[in-house]
């Protein structure tokens, strides 16, 4: 089963920043449209971010316009999400993911995307 990987995650004092990573080793992103979302416990998976199959359109969340920032390095196979000025509220495991058909337009509902990482634990306290 084709799965993504996350990683970059773990503690940041909240102002902080930190850069996640989502890649595949067994298939390419390129040309596939990828979303990040995260689950804080007790609440639902959120759709935080989402860049399309082209690069040339992204989506955010109200809560982290501004804040975060969503990118592809085809190159790499990765896509990135840049988060900086980190608030205890964004305390969550984040996951990427593929849209299904992998050529949709973005969404930030968990149920159009398929692919699922495991997750990387983001931890933001002083």
């Amino acid at each position: 089963q084709l799965q993504l990987v996350e990683s970059g995650g773990g503690l940041v004092q909240p102002g902080g920043s930190l850069r996640l990573s989502c890649t595949a080793s067994r298939f390419t992103l390129d040309h596939k449209t990828i979303g990040w979302f995260r689950q804080a416990p007790g609440k639902e998976r959120e759709g935080v971010s989402c860049i399309s199959y082209s690069g040339r359109s992204t989506m955010y969340a109200d809560s982290v316009k501004g804040r975060f920032t969503i990118s592809r390095d085809n190159a790499k196979n990765t896509v990135y999400l840049q988060m900086n000025s980190l608030k205890p509220e964004d305390t969550a495991v984040y996951y990427c993911a593929v849209s299904i058909p992998s050529w949709a337009s973005c969404s930030r509902t968990s149920a159009d995307f398929g692919s699922w990482g495991q997750g990387t634990q983001v931890t933001v306290s002083s």
